[in-house]
């Protein structure tokens, strides 16, 4: 990839999607994942690929899968900390590079157990913050120990889905922590919206990147919820357009990436919202 190529993915969104195909609804086999991943990271819009996301059950599987390249991964390990550490030694056999590992808290534990069972982890954690009363213990604890942080934001029942308010009181907590955080499952397109076949109500990953700016303003939850909610999918592509340099790399420094089953399909909607190269969403059908 040249310089003219790379150029054509703006700040905003250079690794901003998290190759999640083998999670729903995608559901991609490990064993098409792992090539097409490759092939993402050496197409003309590899600047906005992160890292793919597999669970720690998929390790197992992955050996005859790689080459002599290092694949990039995060791992993600859904049963806690426990489940994380034995990750981490699977994962030190194997050709990989990897770049972060995701660990979801167990019901009723809290800071001090869930550190004391992950120990020394030399990769960046991204904890799963818990949607209960644990909420400003853990990010405390994540702040404290350098960390980073995780939000669902929705999943296969409507349930997964947390509300603009609960989503904005969870933004507004780590980035006044100064903690980053990513977001995972959910988010199907860039601007809130309802799906038509569910009729949940998803989040927008650049209403996430909004809400966001407006939290590094000092702006109170409630606007922050008011952003999540928007659905002028014009003016909120306006808006992330209109951010400018330093404050596009002030979000993303706080909001890192999300996960997404399809690559292919964020680049579609931003170059239809005016974001991307039409060009890009040619290399990519």
């Amino acid at each position: 990839m040249d310089l003219g190529e790379a150029a054509m993915i703006p700040a905003f969104a250079i690794g901003l999607c998290d190759d999640a195909a083998v999670f729903p609804p995608g559901l991609t086999p490990l064993a098409e994942a792992v090539p097409a991943h490759r092939a993402h990271r050496s197409a003309p819009y590899a600047q906005l690929v992160g890292p793919l996301v597999l669970p720690a059950t998929a390790l197992d599987d992955l050996y005859p899968l790689l080459g002599s390249e290092p694949l990039d991964l995060s791992i993600t390990a859904p049963s806690g900390p426990c489940q994380a550490a034995k990750a981490m030694a699977a994962a030190a056999d194997l050709v990989l590079d990897v770049r972060g590992l995701e660990v979801a808290v167990p019901p009723g534990m809290g800071p001090d157990e869930f550190f004391r069972v992950l120990g020394g982890v030399d990769v960046p954690v991204y904890v799963e913050i818990p949607r209960d009363d644990r909420r400003p213990a853990f990010v405390a604890a994540v702040a404290a120990r350098g960390h980073r942080a995780k939000f669902r934001t929705g999943g296969v029942k409507a349930h997964l889905y947390p509300s603009p308010d609960e989503l904005a009181a969870a933004i507004k907590a780590v980035v006044d922590a100064g903690v980053p955080f990513k977001a995972t499952a959910g988010l199907h397109h860039p601007v809130r919206n309802t799906d038509r076949e569910t009729g949940f109500h998803q989040h927008g990953f650049l209403n996430l990147l909004l809400a966001t700016d407006a939290a590094l303003a000092g702006r109170p939850a409630g606007d922050l919820s008011a952003v999540l909610a928007d659905r002028d999918a014009a003016s909120v592509a306006s808006r992330v357009a209109a951010l400018g340099e330093p404050r596009t790399t002030a979000v993303r420094a706080r909001f890192l990436s999300f996960g997404t089953c399809s690559i292919t399909d964020p680049l579609t909607e931003l170059a239809h919202l005016g974001l991307l190269a039409s060009t890009l969403q040619e290399t990519c059908r």
